[in-house]
């Protein structure tokens, strides 16, 4: 042993493995059948793939961007702080107390080797405690998630015992510590289902229909089938508004259509409803506010933001208020492409990462399902995404999004999808300017806070800045990218091509301005 293992004793330590004897024949026999299996060269390059995948966290890292992208911040939040704290104990705690050698690199079959072998401690895997502890605080705020990213998070603890890192013992060790910090920090730190609050928004009267007469609401079919836990609204619309007419949309029927249709029928509705996502209800918003009607905004989406910021949460809330005649005044956005006619905008538009994955997504969950789709998405354009060239109000930037949303969203986050206020005048605009891809996912996942955090315990490198700022109107020239201007979103909805974009050479000029009071809708004012 050189003069330096001898002078530093904490190393000698950290170099032997200390775990009981039986643990160690364990690991051997364990390492030995593993190694001893023969598999196709293309599984073995796949779990290498994967085990890199997950260095310093990046896989996870990636899966909360998904989260936030999919606005499921609780889950993304409860992963990235379990997944922090997990290595944290792995790496600087477990590590230098157990330590221990690693496998014999001669031992591992080549085609399975690591690029580069570790030569940490090796007890317990950093991998597997950050996997487990991920997958089980995300399974912790959504066991529907969860269901996909835990057996991710095992391949990723398999994968350390494949390419030969890591002992048994090691993994099994990791994986105690990340689930058991999951469920130690939701029982230390519970986060509570509170009713969605109602943030802003002018009380006013509007007409009360208690039982629907007057009433022509569009259900859309499509929208929510990724909750798998509600209720089919049908029958409950059917109960408790027996009088109002409901359009089921079938496949390809333009809602926009459909309620133009009504307001031309006689009699004349007096009351425009809609049950269905933030797109279908955006597109019904922009009639109501064309003729003046009163909107009936019911929660029948995946994610129903603007509903949940009215303080509608339920379709028992929109009746309730539907019955008692009460309502709000709320502002909305008015998005303008190139010369095309203005859209109602309710929650946020943005052009770059978002609309990317919004539109990768649809061509998946047909198949897929709308989880799974967003997975395998995000995943997708996260790898292969360029940053967009804008011309802010005159100023040339380079930047991987731009979000604008109506009125002011959540302070640390760099991709605002729904509004905190319902009425304050002003539209927020984020821009994420940042080094690289990697330091654009990190952003997108953790935010302002949180990036510090990761960056002190060097999890990952992180290096973004977002641009924040108010105003009531923001005109933006949106140029082309690889011959192709990037497509447009708005509540949830792409549109992939201008028409007349006001611009030479394919781009398109975009302009989004706050309308204050701009839409009637009912809700309980409580």
């Amino acid at each position: 042993m050189s003069p330096s293992r001898l002078a530093h004793p904490f190393v000698v330590l950290r170099r032997v493995r200390v775990l009981p004897a039986w643990v160690r024949r364990l690991d051997a026999a364990a390492g030995r059948r593993i190694n001893g299996r023969r598999v196709h060269p293309s599984l073995d390059r796949g779990f290498v793939r994967l085990s890199h995948s997950a260095d310093r966290g990046v896989l996870w890292f990636t899966a909360a961007t998904v989260l936030i992208l999919l606005t499921r911040y609780r889950a993304a939040l409860r992963g990235v702080a379990s997944l922090t704290v997990a290595s944290a104990l792995a790496n600087l705690v477990g590590k230098q107390i157990f330590g221990g050698d690693r496998p014999l690199l001669k031992d591992i079959p080549v085609g399975r080797r690591l690029a580069k072998h570790p030569e940490s401690g090796s007890f317990p895997s950093g991998h597997s405690a950050s996997a487990a502890a991920f997958a089980t605080g995300v399974a912790l705020e959504s066991p529907q998630i969860g269901a996909v990213t835990a057996p991710v998070a095992g391949a990723v603890a398999y994968s350390r015992l494949h390419t030969g890192a890591h002992w048994l013992s090691d993994v099994l060790g990791g994986i105690a510590i990340g689930a058991s910090v999951a469920v130690l920090g939701r029982l230390l730190l519970p986060v509570p289902r509170r009713t969605p609050e109602r943030h802003g928004g002018t009380p006013i009267p509007l007409p009360a229909a208690p039982t629907g007469d007057g009433v022509f609401l569009v259900r859309n079919p499509s929208s929510g089938r990724a909750v798998v836990t509600r209720p089919d609204p049908a029958p409950i619309l059917a109960r408790l508004l027996p009088d109002a007419h409901i359009h089921l949309l079938a496949e390809g029927e333009d809602v926009s259509a459909v309620v133009q249709g009504a307001l031309e029928a006689e009699p004349r509705p007096r009351i425009l409803g809609v049950c269905g996502g933030d797109g279908t209800a955006a597109s019904v918003a922009h009639l109501a506010r064309e003729t003046g009607l009163p909107l009936l905004v019911v929660p029948g989406g995946t994610f129903n933001h603007f509903a949940r910021t009215a303080g509608v949460g339920s379709i028992e809330d929109a009746v309730a208020a539907l019955a008692a005649g009460e309502g709000l005044l709320v502002d909305v956005g008015e998005l303008q492409l190139g010369t095309g006619e203005p859209e109602t905008v309710l929650n946020a538009a943005s052009v770059g990462i978002y609309p990317d994955f919004v539109a990768e997504r649809e061509e998946h969950e047909v198949l897929l399902g709308k989880w799974v789709a967003g997975i395998v998405s995000a995943v997708r354009v996260l790898r292969r995404a360029e940053a967009v060239e804008l011309v802010l109000d005159g100023r040339p930037i380079r930047a991987w999004s731009l979000f604008v949303g109506i009125n002011r969203n959540h302070a640390n986050i760099p991709a605002p999808l729904q509004r905190r206020r319902l009425d304050d005048g002003v539209l927020d605009i984020r821009i994420l300017h940042a080094r690289s891809r990697a330091h654009a996912v990190a952003a997108l996942s953790f935010g302002r806070r949180t990036s510090a955090v990761l960056a002190r315990l060097r999890l990952m490198p992180v290096g973004s800045t977002v641009e924040s700022f108010t105003a009531q109107n923001l005109v933006t020239a949106v140029l082309p990218r690889e011959g192709q201007a990037p497509g447009f979103a708005h509540d949830g909805e792409v549109q992939r091509e201008v028409g007349d974009g006001g611009m030479p050479q394919g781009g398109y000029l975009s302009t989004v301005r706050i309308v204050e009071g701009g839409l009637r809708i009912y809700a309980l004012h409580r």
